[in-house]
């Protein structure tokens, strides 16, 4: 009975991997068609994009790290919209890259081409750290995801700092999938959690689960999210694009997500003045 449980459940994750794709597919070939013939030109400000330092799980031979294209598509969306960026991770310095995430089935031509590219592998592994920056030079800040942030986004006061100061000078506070955990230790004017009453999104306990990933991870974000007072949304279906826009707080839920962050983004900073 046990056997088959366990093989009705990696059906189960097989099934909804390939409805994941069956969904996600077709409107990511469509944004880069788009995406094409938009402007290159950096001249809107600048973006703070963060990204995990982390690279080991508790028990798994493979490594986490930052998911790739949880980068490259808020990346290129950011960029042709006329938005430069920096990179930063708590520590500073190499960003790990996710094992999993270099899959054929999770990357894109884009994504391949960025890896490819000597100078954006060059700012990766030479990422900059929260002190080294102001929070006065950007207009928004931007949470990458991958398991390895679970670990070192919220526990480090400088980064939290840096995120606070560029909220409270009007600006976006956004991130995706794992990346959220960044918003966990915010607070406002107030001390309270910057999340408490707010509507956000990140990766679900259901998601946690299909993944595998359960008895990894070193808490279930959906679950702290709630914890904090946040009002947390979730898409019909797992794996697929699902974004919540609270004002100037703006979150994606998993994986598939950030291609339509980043345009959120963009969109909210075009209404800031």
């Amino acid at each position: 009975m046990a056997i088959l449980q366990a093989m009705n459940q990696r059906v189960i994750q097989s099934l909804w991997v390939v409805i994941a794709l069956l969904f996600s597919m077709p409107f990511a070939y469509a944004s880069e068609a788009n995406n094409s013939n938009r402007s290159t030109t950096p001249t809107k400000g600048k973006i703070l994009v963060v990204m995990t330092n982390h690279a080991k799980y508790p028990s798994r031979e493979d490594t986490t790290g930052l998911w790739v294209t949880e980068l490259t598509h808020f990346y290129d969306v950011a960029r042709q919209a006329g938005y430069e960026m920096d990179f930063i991770s708590p520590k500073g310095g190499v960003v790990p890259l996710d094992e999993r995430s270099q899959k054929w089935i999770y990357m894109d031509k884009e994504a391949h081409a960025h890896l490819a590219d000597k100078a954006f592998m060059s700012r990766l592994n030479h990422t900059m750290k929260p002190s080294d920056v102001k929070a006065s030079d950007y207009k928004a800040i931007y949470f990458t995801g991958g398991h390895g942030v679970m670990w070192d986004f919220p526990n480090n006061p400088e980064l939290t700092l840096l995120s606070e100061q560029i909220y409270r000078q009007g600006g976006v506070v956004s991130a995706v999938c794992h990346g959220v955990a960044g918003l966990l230790a915010l607070k406002d004017e107030q001390g309270q959690p910057l999340i408490a009453n707010r509507k956000v999104t990140g990766f679900s306990n259901i998601e946690e689960s299909l993944s595998g990933m359960k008895k990894q991870v070193p808490f279930f974000l959906e679950d702290n999210l709630k914890s904090k007072g946040a009002d947390y949304k979730q898409g019909l279906f797992p794996f697929t694009s699902y974004v919540i826009v609270d004002d100037r707080i703006i979150t994606g839920q998993n994986p598939q997500s950030p291609r339509e962050v980043g345009e959120e983004v963009v969109k909210r900073l075009n209404t800031i003045k």
